[in-house]
């Protein structure tokens, strides 16, 4: 693989610079699961050293999309179709207890929060911008698990998001119209709002279709 590392705005040398070029190469698929990152040609490709270089990959090997293997070098993390899937049937049980034990927050004080992520999913896939759209779709479904008020439920999604991220880079390239994933969390923010629980399952459940086809 013969990846050709560019600043993708205002060039900045900082680790913090270095670690948002990398995880947008990795979050658009410019650098595939499994794909390494190699240290000395990301280094001269962005004319940097490699002590930010560095630095950036401990910062995404502690986000959990990069793995570190002794005498091999960097590597971007790799999710199964299994766990996708086994991860997505569990989700169209448990999303929808958590949406309605969070419902009520997200009608009152946090209303505000569900609008926002919606707003930032909107932006993201109108300017095809596949980073910001995952890093938006994943809120959205965070807040139902945070505003449960359930751990167990909260320590769930802590455990799947990292996973769940790898899997979106690759599923919101699939969209022929990435805008068509701000218009389905939007019927499940409605719904949610409503009430309408089991239209919620149904609608996860056509969401997840091919996640859920993976483990078939």
């Amino acid at each position: 693989m013969d990846v050709k590392f560019a600043w993708q705005e205002q060039r900045t040398t900082t680790p913090e610079g270095v670690y948002r070029v990398l995880r947008t190469a990795i979050l658009d698929g410019t650098v595939p699961p499994g794909g390494q990152l190699r240290e000395t040609r990301i280094a001269a490709d962005l004319g940097i050293s490699r002590s930010p270089l560095r630095e950036a990959l401990t910062r995404l090997e502690e986000e959990g999309l990069v793995v570190k293997i002794p005498f091999r070098g960097s590597f971007v993390v790799e999710v199964s179709d299994r766990e996708v899937a086994e991860i997505a049937s569990i989700r169209v049980l448990v999303e929808p207890y958590a949406a309605e034990l969070s419902v009520e927050t997200l009608r009152g004080s946090e209303r505000h929060r569900l609008t926002q992520t919606i707003e930032e999913l909107h932006r993201a896939t109108e300017t095809n911008d596949i980073p910001a759209s995952i890093d938006a779709h994943l809120r959205f479904h965070r807040l139902f698990y945070d505003f449960s008020g359930n751990g167990a439920l909260q320590s769930m999604w802590n455990g799947w998001e990292t996973k769940l991220r790898l899997y979106l880079a690759v599923d919101h390239r699939t969209y022929s119209d990435l805008h068509d994933i701000a218009v389905e969390h939007e019927k499940l923010a409605d719904m949610a709002l409503n009430g309408d629980m089991d239209g919620f399952r149904q609608e996860l459940v056509s969401q997840f279709h091919n996640a859920l086809r993976a483990g078939m």
